[in-house]
């Protein structure tokens, strides 16, 4: 069993990762109504990857002999100006993942829980790549006017996004 703190915060973690999810899925939501269904598909892969984080959370727990408690999700914001506005958004809200998982790192360091610190390098490594992605994105918008040419060959090259496993 994991120390009280230590548990209460993964169990924060996990429905943190559900919440961002849940965000994703209205991104989606707002490319779908413009009609951009590359995009779309780009934030429901995006959805369907945190909700994969959140059951590695859960899978920790259930393996520390810890149970996993859900909490109530927070409305996401379903509207936006732009393209640009979104990944500034999504941007932002990967910060605060990794905001929080270095917290945690912190938290299990200072426990001494060994097997949480392990846990976690994979999230730490995961957060980098999530950020640079959404960075790179921003840079490739600001460059461009939503909806002309470049916009919609973005638009097909985020219609091949898939969920790797």
């Amino acid at each position: 069993m994991l120390n009280e703190r230590l548990t209460q915060a993964l169990n924060d973690q996990f429905n943190n990762e559900l919440q961002a999810s849940h965000a994703y899925t209205a991104m989606a939501a707002y490319f779908s109504k413009r009609n951009y269904h590359g995009f779309a598909n780009f934030f429901l892969v995006q959805s369907r990857e945190e909700h994969q984080h959140a059951m590695r959370f859960y899978d920790y727990l259930v393996t520390m002999d810890e149970k996993p408690a859900l909490q109530g999700l927070e409305a996401p914001k379903n509207d936006y100006s732009s393209a640009l506005e979104v990944m500034e958004s999504s941007l932002e809200q990967e910060k605060s993942v990794t905001a929080n998982i270095y917290d945690l790192v912190s938290l299990a360091d200072e426990l001494q829980e060994h097997a949480t610190l392990s846990f976690l390098d994979w999230f730490i490594e995961e957060q980098m790549e999530e950020e640079k992605m959404f960075r790179d994105i921003i840079t490739r918008l600001k460059g461009i006017e939503e909806g002309r040419e470049y916009f919609l060959k973005m638009d097909d090259e985020f219609a091949e996004r898939k969920l790797e496993e």
